[in-house]
């Protein structure tokens, strides 16, 4: 358990239901409490879990450890129960706010932290179906040395919006290369088109042409808007609008689901980029951020440089 954690643990304990501890009477400092709550965690076995009763007993024979000497004479120590003790702890805490602060502020850095290694587990679990999908659309160079995956919608404004950042990417960077996912989920009309455009993605045309056409077309972006724009490559739209429904059609989009389902994505567009997954439309910058550090220390935050 660590040292946050169990500070929030004796605090919340003592909040709830007071403890019977011998403490210093009136009050003790913010350097005091920092003292005992270091020196519990330092000192203390680490029991598989910590009740009430195990807090009372690690704080109490912490205290009663004390040197008397540290006690002023002219101070008494008493047996506070919940009455007097809880009084003291929330007047403390607020005359001191800031304590509660920097203990929130920790936690939030740890549950950080756990959902980054969370989120690194899973993205290692589903590598196959993110990078090694065969109906899945591949721009750029198929070998570069980054891989920048989005999931994306044809109605999605802000995928709309995000256009010009890949198209910009694909060409100022040729050692990039890019997944498009189709992961259509705000209407009918975005399932219909998905279904086209994974048959256009395999069939011997321009799939970046098409794509940015359904991006570029005025109104929502529907099965008729798609075929429209596959008509215009040259492919028969009778043999697209037959083709929507079958099993390998079915089975780009529903990968597409359960990576989304297994990382929690609920929008678009989502990046996966190395070890992170980046929701909504970020621009430029933050991509190329993000590339460059891949490039330079195989994750997208790399550490500090001392100096």
């Amino acid at each position: 358990m660590s040292r946050t954690t169990l500070l929030l643990v004796l605090i919340l304990a003592l909040l709830a239901g007071g403890v019977g501890v011998t403490m210093l009477r009136p009050a003790i400092s913010e350097a005091q409490v920092r003292e005992i709550a270091q020196a519990v965690v330092a000192e203390a076995p680490k029991p598989a879990s910590l009740d009430k009763s195990a807090v009372e007993t690690i704080v109490a024979d912490f205290l009663d450890g004390q040197p008397k000497q540290n006690t002023p004479a002219d101070m008494d120590v008493a047996e506070l129960d919940a009455g007097r003790l809880n009084p003291m702890i929330e007047s403390y805490l607020m005359d001191n706010p800031s304590i509660l602060q920097r203990v929130s502020d920790k936690l939030a850095d740890e549950v950080a932290a756990r959902r980054k290694e969370e989120t690194r587990t899973q993205l290692a679990a589903l590598k196959t179906e993110i990078y090694d999908e065969p109906g899945h659309i591949v721009l750029g160079n198929p070998n570069g040395d980054v891989t920048l995956v989005e999931m994306f919608d044809y109605n999605c404004g802000y995928c709309r919006q995000a256009l010009p950042d890949i198209a910009t990417l694909l060409d100022e960077d040729p050692n990039l290369r890019i997944i498009l996912k189709e992961f259509p989920i705000l209407s009918q009309g975005s399932v219909e088109a998905a279904r086209v455009a994974v048959q256009v993605s395999a069939a011997p045309v321009d799939y970046w042409t098409f794509h940015q056409a359904l991006f570029t077309s005025p109104g929502k972006v529907d099965k008729a808007a798609a075929l429209k724009a596959a008509s215009d490559l040259g492919l028969n739209p009778i043999t697209l609008e037959m083709g929507m429904n079958t099993p390998d059609v079915s089975g780009v989009i529903d990968t597409s689901y359960k990576i989304a389902d297994k990382l929690k994505i609920t929008g678009t567009p989502t990046y996966i980029i190395g070890d992170e997954i980046i929701p909504g439309a970020v621009g430029i910058d933050q991509l190329r951020s993000r590339i460059e550090n891949m490039r330079a220390c195989g994750s997208t935050d790399c550490p500090a440089t001392p100096g």
